[in-house]
């Protein structure tokens, strides 16, 4: 079914079900007496469904007076007067205040809302009874000694089931979205003229008041005015909408406090109600004061509108207290949300100068604002010391990453392949840079160099040290042959000034291609795995001392024949371990290259097996293997 056409009939329907329900079943009476509470469908019909709720309750609302006895005339005035009515709330909704500039959808959300909600009702109410007084006073002249005592009767119902249908209708309208929400009009309207529309129209309201009030009425002063009042009325009522709309579906605190004070200001009106046409209580009022029984329940009905102002005004300036107070403070602070984007500075001047507002209040609001100045102001300065941390550090990576390449340049680039043996390594450090390091080259046409070792630590410092004692290695190599002297002068050199105790294991060799010897000597590194008669085992060597811990300290120079293969490594390669804490080791090690039997070279697929042992666990320690193959 067409929006449209529902925002029609459900109002239609209502007014139906509620102004003859009533009328048949409750002993409902004409002229605004007895309980009408279908006056206040005209006007919640208007302001929540617009046109088209207005145009659906005053149809229905026409034939009910036809049904009800009243005749074409006053039917067809009351439903034009009615319509005007319940089209002047949606108007007077939706229009632009000094103390609200936007217009929001229908809701109770805050004590402004509020106020304006009320003073619609108030004063649709009273424009209602009035031209419906002066109606009656008209086309139904036996009504006239009743005319002041009609437009109480409406006043009174109106405002009271405006208020309950109100409440309800617009909760239940937000609950399923099916206000209708105006589109602000291009049109510029002079907006002093429509100021001075509305406001003689309130004038003509109490102008009207007065009169009635202090002059004895006759048709043509009670014809004069209707006729300003209707003028006026729909001259305000072709006022275009420009306000702009805010739609805003959250919830807010406010809105919560007003939910909980509308109900209990909804619960005293229906109580009120009640009790003012309860029979009971009104035939005893009738019996004991010499008042009858319309003019107890208009009292009754008076009496209790005046306590529930009493009760009313107070109360809402207590909320309105604590929206300035409390919630508008919260609710400025709440903006934040807007400025705050991940990694990024809060610029906002002007949020901390909301907050500014507050700073000197000695409440918790004071508090509360102070806490969020010194936040935004530290988050700043720690995103801005973040940034130069970025800054540094991105600085140090390009700093590492040239002595990575520093140190990669240090080590051998490729293997050497020639008829007498095959040689190369690798190494994969931990970090950018780390402490072990390998190296081979041919010292003459018979002799070659290997060498291995591991600087304590990881990172800078190790490199540093492992780059040093490989440069002395090779300058000492030029002057001497022997292993065991070379590590004897290099750890004399890097005792020296150790203030940081740091220490390096080394594994020096000179391997000689025409004898086929091997001398070597160890300073506390892992000895070397080496294959004879087909089988890899460990080679039993003198463990020697680490390097940079004690001075002239003498190592021992060993020698063997090397026919087949040695396997050089550091200490990464079997302490790699997995998520488990379980250690790759010496055996799985040992195992590997035992089981090993293709003719390429090893380094890489045993690098790839201890990757799949590891698994996703990350390298704890510099990995370097260096491989040197005899050749028959």
């Amino acid at each position: 079914m067409n929006d449209k056409l529902k925002k029609i009939i459900i109002p239609f329907v209502l007014m139906l079900v509620f102004n003859l329900g009533i009328y048949y079943l409750k002993g409902g009476q004409n002229f605004g007496g007895g309980l009408s509470v279908h006056v206040g469908i005209l006007l919640v019909s208007g302001m929540i469904l617009g046109p088209y709720g207005a145009l659906g309750a005053t149809v229905a609302n026409f034939l009910c007076d036809i049904i009800r006895g009243y005749g074409p005339v006053t039917a067809a005035g009351s439903f034009f007067f009615g319509f005007a009515i319940s089209y002047l709330g949606y108007k007077l909704w939706y229009g632009s205040y000094s103390f609200r500039p936007n217009a929001t959808r229908l809701r109770l959300s805050n004590t402004r809302n509020v106020v304006l909600f009320l003073s619609i009702v108030l004063f649709c109410g009273l424009l209602y009874s009035i031209l419906h007084g002066k109606l009656f006073y008209l086309t139904l002249p036996e009504t006239i000694s009743l005319n002041s005592t009609i437009e109480i009767r409406y006043f009174l119902n109106f405002i009271n089931s405006s208020f309950i249908f109100g409440i309800i209708g617009i909760w239940i309208s937000n609950k399923i979205d099916f206000a209708h929400i105006p589109q602000s009009s291009k049109d510029k309207p002079n907006k002093k003229f429509y100021q001075i529309v509305g406001a003689l129209l309130v004038l003509s309201i109490l102008a009207t008041l007065i009169i009635d009030s202090s002059v004895q009425l006759n048709n043509y002063i009670v014809l004069i005015e209707l006729a300003v009042l209707t003028f006026l009325l729909f001259v305000y009522l072709k006022k275009p909408i420009t306000s702009d709309m805010i739609v805003n579906d959250s919830k807010s605190i406010p809105e919560e406090i007003m939910n909980l004070f509308q109900l209990s200001l909804l619960s005293v009106i229906v109580l009120g109600i009640i009790i003012s046409y309860d029979h009971n209580i009104i035939t005893a009022i009738s019996n004991s004061l010499p008042l009858n029984v319309n003019e107890v329940i208009i009292s009754m009905m008076l009496l209790m509108d005046i306590l529930l102002i009493i009760f009313f005004i107070p109360s809402l300036a207590v909320l309105r207290y604590v929206e300035i107070k409390v919630i508008e403070p919260i609710l400025s602070f709440a903006r934040i949300e807007d400025f705050i984007h991940e990694n990024e500075k809060i610029e906002s001047d002007g949020l901390v100068e909301i907050y500014s507002r507050y700073i000197s209040d000695e409440t918790e609001i004071g508090t509360l604002a102070r806490s969020y100045t010194d936040l935004i102001n530290f988050n700043n300065n720690y995103i801005e010391n973040i940034r130069e941390i970025e800054g540094e550090k991105e600085r140090i990576k390009a700093e590492l990453n040239i002595a990575y390449r520093i140190q990669a340049a240090n080590l051998p680039k490729e293997g050497i392949f020639n008829e007498y043996y095959s040689v190369n390594g690798y190494s994969q450090p931990a970090r950018e840079v780390g402490g072990d390091f390998f190296d081979y080259y041919e010292l003459d046409d018979d002799h070659l160099a290997i060498v291995i070792g591991d600087a304590s630590g990881k990172g800078v410092p190790a490199a540093i040290l492992a780059m040093i004692s490989q440069v002395m290695i090779k300058q000492m190599l030029k002057n001497t042959r022997d292993p065991s002297e070379i590590l004897y002068l290099l750890n004399n050199q890097l005792c020296e000034n150790n203030s940081e105790s740091m220490f390096i294991t080394l594994w020096i060799g000179i391997y000689n291609k025409t004898t086929g010897k091997l001398i070597f000597s160890n300073a506390g590194h892992n000895p070397p795995l080496i294959k004879e008669n087909d089988e890899f085992k460990y080679l039993n060597i003198d463990a020697g001392l680490v390097l940079g811990i004690m001075e002239d300290f003498d190592f021992v120079r060993e020698e063997i024949t090397l026919r087949e293969q040695i396997v050089l490594f550091t200490d990464g390669i079997t302490d790699a371990s997995n998520t488990k804490n379980e250690m790759y080791g010496e055996d799985k090690l040992l195992n590997f290259f035992n089981e090993f039997k293709s003719d390429k070279g090893p380094i890489m697929p045993l690098l790839s097996d201890i990757h799949e042992f590891t698994r996703d666990a990350e390298q704890f320690d510099d990995m370097t293997v260096l491989y040197l193959k005899i050749k028959d």
